[in-house]
């Protein structure tokens, strides 16, 4: 999983560490950043291009069940009207 962000919150937490362990920085941005990406990589998450498709599809099925909804009410109202 690469989510934008890991990297940069991998570096603000090893820079956070007191400067007399700063000589081990690279092994620990190294080390956060894969404790980062295994921890969100468990998580049942969608990138936001999955997000933006699935919330167009489900546009374009509630424009289409609207219509469908239309059709059927005139269809059933065309067949009562001509029941009398």
């Amino acid at each position: 999983m690469d989510i934008p962000g890991i990297d940069a919150i991998a570096r603000r937490l090893a820079e956070s560490v007191p400067p007399a362990l700063r000589t081990l920085q690279q092994d620990l941005e190294s080390n956060f950043r894969a404790v980062l990406r295994a921890s969100l990589g468990k998580l049942d998450l969608v990138t936001r291009e999955e997000f933006d498709t699935q919330t167009k599809v489900l546009q374009r099925t509630r424009e289409r069940l609207a219509e469908l909804e239309a059709r059927l009410q005139a269809l059933e109202g065309a067949g009562s009207s001509s029941a009398h």
